[in-house]
């Protein structure tokens, strides 16, 4: 009976933790996201600075103080667009990582929309205001709470299948934003879609990580069956004019080398142990 008892909270533990980390901002959070995405495109800017100097932020980005029937919500907004101290930007890449994002129900990336400031098209991404970032978590060695070490690290395999499927080679640890109850939102995406072969013959997260594995070991199934529903017209009407066709035929190859990767592991372990 005890035994009994303990099979049955181990379920409701790893059921609980399994749908939080599937979608790391909560439900009501993601109920509101249209509502964010009106407020970023049509609010009024009452206020602007450029507070990061070019070591934190190359883009220099403005943040954007912005107001609406009387609510007021910061905003980063950037419009970087080509090659910028060796590396190729493009504010374009934020929205269709954040559309992205939200068809396969990761929820990780915060509301993001195209807008106007200064006369100039840009993307415009709301404020997280979270606890600290991941660098923050490492220079003061702050220990994640036991009880949240198992979805933290399901957090993290998603967050690889993800930063792997849009090619994002800049995820540095300021980009990992950790809230008052651990969880993980990710932002700044300008450096992501790259089609070059390095980006499409081989995933960014693996085994040969050059840092060692970071490994994708367990995800969620609902992720993994969106996955193989990406084709070349589902991604143009989720994207829209975001990404170039030659952008999204590498999602395609990198989705490929995500699944064959998934399903390898899958053989090895076991589905239950890859697939939850």
């Amino acid at each position: 009976m005890k035994n009994a008892f303990s099979v049955l909270l181990f379920t409701a533990f790893l059921l609980i933790f399994g749908l939080q980390t599937l979608a790391q901002f909560t439900k009501e959070e993601v109920a509101e996201r249209e509502k964010w995405e009106e407020f970023l495109q049509t609010a009024e800017v009452v206020s602007s600075e450029q507070p990061f100097g070019a070591r934190e932020a190359v883009t220099n980005p403005w943040v954007l103080t912005l107001e609406k029937d009387g609510i007021t919500k910061r905003a980063i907004w950037k419009d970087p667009e080509g090659r910028m101290r060796g590396y190729v930007e493009n504010w374009k890449w934020e929205i269709a990582a954040y559309r992205l994002d939200k068809y396969l129900s990761i929820n990780m990336v915060p509301p993001t929309v195209e807008k106007r400031f200064r006369g100039e098209r840009g993307s415009c991404q709301l404020w997280i205001d979270a606890m600290m970032s991941l660098r923050d978590k490492y220079e003061k060695d702050i220990k994640t709470p036991s009880y949240k070490v198992f979805p933290w690290n399901r957090a993290l395999y998603i967050q690889r299948l993800l930063d792997n499927l849009i090619a994002n080679e800049d995820r540095h640890q300021n980009q990992f934003l950790i809230t008052e109850d651990w969880r993980m939102i990710l932002i700044d995406h300008s450096r992501s879609f790259r089609t070059s072969k390095k980006f499409t013959k081989n995933l960014i997260y693996d085994e040969k990580y050059k840092e060692g594995p970071r490994l994708m070991k367990e995800i969620p199934r609902e992720l993994y069956d969106k996955l193989k529903t990406l084709n070349l017209e589902t991604i143009k009407g989720i994207v829209g004019e975001y990404l170039t066709d030659d952008e999204i035929e590498a999602v395609l190859i990198r989705r490929d080398l995500i699944t064959k990767w998934l399903d390898k592991q899958i053989k090895k372990e076991g589905e239950d142990k890859v697939l939850y």
